[in-house]
């Protein structure tokens, strides 16, 4: 049975779709079957795998709000192991469509279910907000993985995501545990970074991801080419980035 992990965090621009995309790719390359799940109404995740989001027909608004089912949801990608269910327009009006279904807080999880069984590893990219889409997400998941911005605030919204996925875990999801924290947009020169990961390794010194994200210009052009890191530019230090990243991460849940 796949393990399902929400990448999420509150906060904009910290790295989180892309983090989504480019981890589901090295761990797609390693031979792990991925389902990655587009749960941002943005839908850049969608656009990063090459997904024309005007063709989609079944999306995960559709599933959130129980009117298409899984399997027609899931989009076979070109790129190796990895299958996508894509985001549409319509999903920002899921969060007022959901306050009219019951159980509404379990609608994605019921809807992964279906298909848990096919894959290794889940990801579900959610959108930049605590609100009905991103608890669906995490009643659904096992893990939570945090993209992390080396800044000032992102200690602040560390604690309010934290805050969130307790009250997720006593209310709905008792198993919910924290997958692990991922440095992103990283500068070993400044200051302030190692101020912020001093303040991390103090509360989650076991859970932070020895693999960074480096700022890189190759990592920013990827997306527009509709490609992850890797196939956009297998050489760079992103591609380099993510990949140990997913070495890391596949090297815990073998001891998991």
């Amino acid at each position: 049975m796949g393990k399902i992990i929400s990448i999420v965090n509150q906060k904009g621009g910290v790295g989180k779709t892309t983090t989504s995309v480019n981890l589901s790719a090295a761990i797609g390359m390693s031979g792990k079957k991925v389902l990655l799940v587009d749960a941002d109404p943005q839908g850049n995740t969608t656009s990063g795998y090459g997904i024309n989001k005007k063709e989609v027909r079944v999306s995960s608004y559709e599933l959130l709000v129980g009117k298409g089912k899984t399997e027609d949801a899931v989009i076979k990608t070109d790129f190796k192991n990895v299958d996508v269910i894509p985001a549409s327009i319509d999903l920002a009006a899921a969060e007022v469509d959901l306050i009219e279904i019951d159980h509404r807080e379990a609608q994605l999880k019921m809807a992964l279910s279906v298909v848990r069984e096919k894959y290794d590893y889940i990801f579900i990219d959610c959108p930049p907000s605590l609100g009905l889409i991103t608890i669906n997400a995490l009643n659904a998941s096992d893990t939570v993985l945090v993209p992390i911005q080396c800044e000032y605030y992102a200690l602040e919204g560390l604690s309010q995501l934290m805050a969130t996925v307790r009250q997720v875990k006593r209310l709905y999801n008792p198993t919910l545990e924290l997958e692990g924290i991922v440095l992103t947009m990283f500068d070993g020169r400044l200051n302030l970074t190692g101020q912020v990961v001093g303040e991390i390794k103090k509360y989650f010194s076991d859970k932070l991801y020895k693999s960074v994200i480096p700022r890189a210009v190759r990592l920013s052009e990827a997306p527009s080419f509709g490609m992850p890191i890797q196939y956009y530019d297998k050489r760079s230090k992103g591609a380099d980035a993510y990949n140990a990243l997913g070495k890391e991460f596949l090297k815990k849940n073998r001891r998991a």
